[in-house]
């Protein structure tokens, strides 16, 4: 079997609208297409021996044990490394569930989908898949556990921590995005300008000056003792002199910790002697120069949450422990507790395997132990230093027993430090009784406090500490997103697109805009070339400074990774037509209309589709759609339209020379198309589609009808406002034309402009596509016949896997397949065709550029306009 690519979904896609993140391989069984599991012998018997969780799987049968009964009866290898990919993840943490394995027009050649959880962790799971269904074929012994291992390091290492998770999580709950701006903890969430950050606990909105006084424990100390709030009486030191004089004054047992540490790096507490206090100060300077030696209060050890400034759960920590048996020794115990199935990898589960490290060889040293010392029975042995639950510390949830007074000092403690999300370190016998009369003290404030503890504990109730972040970062009334109008389609996207950002911006808002030609914020261009995929469209979102945006959407970038965002509120189909077909998997016309519908079904519910009545398949959309729809047409006596708008539906339509919306059974007339630029005085037909598109879906956003009005009285296409959109150039003795047209669709529609020109005649200079079906090329030839009386063909500059001469044929044949006589002139590079074409024009002639890189072709134009006009020498 070989697998052919590997792609990673990361938004809505054509497999699923609403789960996100899938993994498509393409898999070619070769030789395998003709083996089903029912005829390689001992199958079954193997793969249940590997993976007997498999029994889990019920498939299409409904029950336990469904799967292997499908491999009993004879299923396809595609669908068996689905599912063993989906067990495998599952068994190294990563429960995902959703797959499917559909076959593509090449037969024995299979896209297998399955979800993920962490990407890298998706593709080494594909690639794994493969290899155990291989050696379950071949009957070869194969080592799962190496591939769980290698998947466990992998999500501990890409995945976000729990604390950030759980804030994520909270924030998906409430239908806000997410963006994961860095490969560690930095997350936006929101869009443009209603985001707000996170990075591991520390928000956004949190006070910088209120960190750095939280990472300086003596700052901290120094406002908490004036504030009469109890804590361990110490000194800042540097050397073991400084050391000596803090012991003579307050003596043992002390702690050491450096002064800018945190989850307790370098601290050495319990610190009953000399040696032991050289040991702690030379750990701590590890970390820092300056030293906080203070008094060791006895106790146990508290963390209490306090996020904008209330308290919101406290939890009971304890060093990761072992108690003896008399039996086994140390390491035994550690071996026996870490069997504990809540005990995992990281953070894969409630509690982390402890394992055996510097920390603990150097309490093992002081109490005279090693590893294979047998303990007493009933024997405690703090095997680490600090409670933290990352090295296999325990944590039970206290906070329904925590005090008023306490409750009250640690919101006051928030305060005086100015952090909105802190954790506050108290030893102390207990927090039923104050700690002003207990005896505890306040050992530390922690800015990026973890939530781990809180959100599952050992012992005790699980508190959603992440709920009051989101509280607080969105209160009631405000919102994280903003607008969104897409747009996909065959033909006419980028146009719609920019008119569509137009009107919003004479609206007054700060638009952020993608397109074929780049990415744009406020009408500044920030990235050039092709940026319709999800790349783009978070570009523009983490924008902020940008309230609404409109994103094109074009085939590529959906088949390839997905949507940039997972719910928009207007989505905008301009048509579907034969263009790409054949690339990544989309065989059939059908299927492309499923890609370019995929927008459609991301709209809120309250949100609108604007879909084309004149185009059956984008009309059929409306059908599957869970949002409101709206219909523009070219024909006012469309049925589609009419039925809609009998039931009280809205729609856009041309009608009598006018741009019209229907409102049920009114008609609000926007504006003549001879007043609209756009059209060419009603000459570009598909321009007046494309303005009923962009009319219709700013309307539906409670624009106003004069305001759309004067925006397309100003949208006047030029090489600056639309590149490379029917940019006319006037010499004195012709007229130059350059327009994006690449597939028969857009020549056709191209075509009828250039019909109603008056020239004596009309060149046309036209390249094939090569990633195009020889069947599209040749239509492409014949469309160009149509058009014009001479043609030049020229070549794109990536002939995408095509030769040079293979596409000039086919362009030729179509041509000749129209007019055997028509006028030919093969000139490869496009700026030599220009060039010619200019060189040997005829009065009153009209010349059609369709370009490929249209900013060379503009400035090559340009320079020929300029020369005319005495700019240039």
């Amino acid at each position: 079997m070989k697998i052919l690519d590997i792609k990673a979904m990361s938004g809505p896609n054509y497999w699923s609208v609403n789960r996100h993140k899938l993994i498509v391989m393409l898999l070619d069984l070769e030789d395998m297409e003709q083996k089903p599991t029912d005829k390689i012998p001992g199958f079954l018997e193997r793969i249940s021996a590997l993976m007997p969780s498999l029994y889990e799987h019920r498939c299409s049968e409904g029950v336990p044990g469904g799967f292997f009964q499908r491999i009993k009866e004879g299923t396809w290898m595609g669908h068996v490394i689905e599912h063993i990919a989906l067990e495998l993840q599952t068994l190294a943490g990563m429960d995902t569930g959703f797959g499917r394995t559909r076959e593509t027009k090449d037969p024995g050649v299979y896209h297998v989908v399955f979800s993920y959880q962490e990407a890298k962790a998706g593709f080494y799971t594909a690639k794994a898949a493969v290899k155990i269904a291989e050696a379950l074929i071949e009957g070869i012994p194969y080592d799962l556990e190496v591939d769980i291992q290698n998947l466990r390091e992998i999500r501990e290492h890409d995945r976000l921590g729990p604390s950030t998770g759980s804030i994520v999580d909270e924030a998906i709950k409430r239908k806000i995005p997410y963006i994961r701006l860095n490969k560690h903890s930095l997350v936006q969430l929101g869009y443009g300008v209603n985001q707000c950050r996170i990075q591991a606990t520390v928000a956004s909105t949190t006070s910088s000056i209120a960190v750095e006084i939280a990472c300086n424990k003596e700052e901290t100390k120094n406002l908490l003792e004036s504030a009469e709030i109890p804590v361990p009486s110490g000194k800042i030191i540097y050397d073991e002199e400084d050391l000596k004089a803090v012991i003579d004054k307050i003596g043992y047992p002390l702690v050491t910790k450096p002064v800018n540490g945190n989850h307790g790096k370098g601290a050495t507490i319990n610190i009953r002697n000399w040696e032991d206090a050289v040991a702690g100060l030379t750990a701590a300077k590890l970390y820092g120069r300056a030293v906080i030696c203070e008094r060791y209060i006895t106790g146990r050890d508290f963390r209490v949450l306090v996020i904008n400034y209330k308290f919101v759960a406290a939890a009971l920590r304890t060093p990761a422990a072992v108690i003896g048996d008399g039996v086994h020794t140390i390491q035994e115990l550690i071996d026996i507790v870490n069997h504990d199935p809540r005990r995992g990898y990281g953070h894969e589960k409630v509690l982390t395997a402890i394992k055996v490290d510097g920390f603990t060889m150097d309490i093992l040293n002081k109490k005279d132990y090693t590893l294979d010392t047998i303990l007493k029975d009933k024997e405690e042995l703090w095997v680490k230093p600090t409670a933290n639950l990352s090295t296999g510390g325990t944590a039970t949830d206290v906070t329904d027993y925590v005090h008023p007074n306490n409750i009250f000092m640690c919101e006051r403690i928030a305060r005086i430090i100015g952090l909105n999300i802190c954790g506050i370190d108290i030893m102390a016998q207990n927090l039923t009784t104050p700690i002003t009369e207990n005896g505890g003290a306040v050992l530390e404030v922690n800015a990026a406090p973890g939530f781990r503890m809180h959100l599952d504990p050992t012992d005790g109730l699980p508190r959603n500490v992440a709920e009051p972040v989101i509280d607080m970062l969105y209160p009631p009334g405000s919102s994280a997103l903003i607008p969104i109008i897409a747009v996909s389609g065959t033909n006419g996207k980028t146009t719609t697109t920019r008119l569509i950002a137009h009107i919003v911006k004479q609206m007054g808002y700060k638009v952020g805009y993608t397109t074929t030609d780049g990415v744009y914020i406020q009408n500044q261009l920030m990235m050039k070339g092709d940026c319709t995929g999800p790349v783009s469209a978070e570009f523009v979102l983490r924008d902020p400074t940008v309230n609404y945006a409109v994103l094109e959407c074009a085939r590529g970038g959906i088949l390839r990774a997905g949507l940039g965002f997972h719910h928009c509120n207007v989505a905008v189909v301009t048509n579907v037509a034969e263009d790409h077909m054949g690339l990544g998997g989309i065989d059939t016309i059908e299927k492309l209309a499923k890609v370019k519908g995929v927008a459609a079904h991301t709209v809120f519910p309250n949100g609108y589709a604007i879909l084309n009545a004149d185009d059956d398949l984008v009309y059929d959309m409306h059908k599957d759609l869970k949002c409101k729809v709206a219909f523009f047409s070219l024909h006012e006596d469309n049925k589609r339209i009419k039925a809609h708008c009998a039931t009280g539906g809205i729609a856009a339509i041309y009608e009598n020379g006018y741009v019209t919306i229907l409102k049920g059974t009114w008609k609000i007339r926007v504006e003549k198309v001879v007043n609209i630029p756009l059209t060419f005085s009603g000459m570009a037909e598909f321009n007046i589609a494309n303005t009923l598109a962009a009319v219709l879906a700013t309307y539906v956003q409670d624009f106003k009808t004069e305001d759309i009005r004067l925006a397309l009285q100003t949208f006047v296409p030029s090489p600056a406002l639309t590149p490379g959109r029917m940019n006319l150039f006037h010499f004195k003795n012709y007229s130059v034309m350059i327009d994006y047209a690449h597939n028969t669709h857009g020549f056709n529609a191209i075509g009828k402009f250039v019909k109603s020109v008056d020239a004596v005649v009309k060149v046309g200079i036209i390249a094939g596509v090569g990633d195009r079906r020889d069947e599209d090329i040749i239509s492409l030839g014949e469309a160009a016949a149509h058009i014009f009386d001479e043609i030049i063909i020229r070549q794109d500059k990536n002939l995408r896997g095509r030769t040079e001469e293979d596409i000039i044929a086919l362009m030729t044949k179509g041509i000749r397949n129209v007019d055997p006589l028509k006028k030919i002139v093969v000139i490869k590079k496009e700026n030599e065709a220009i060039d010619y074409a200019f060189e040997h024009a005829v009065k009153d002639s009209f010349i059609v550029i369709t370009s490929d890189v249209v900013p060379d072709a503009l400035e090559q134009v340009k320079q020929y306009k300029a020369k005319e006009d005495g700019l240039l020498v």
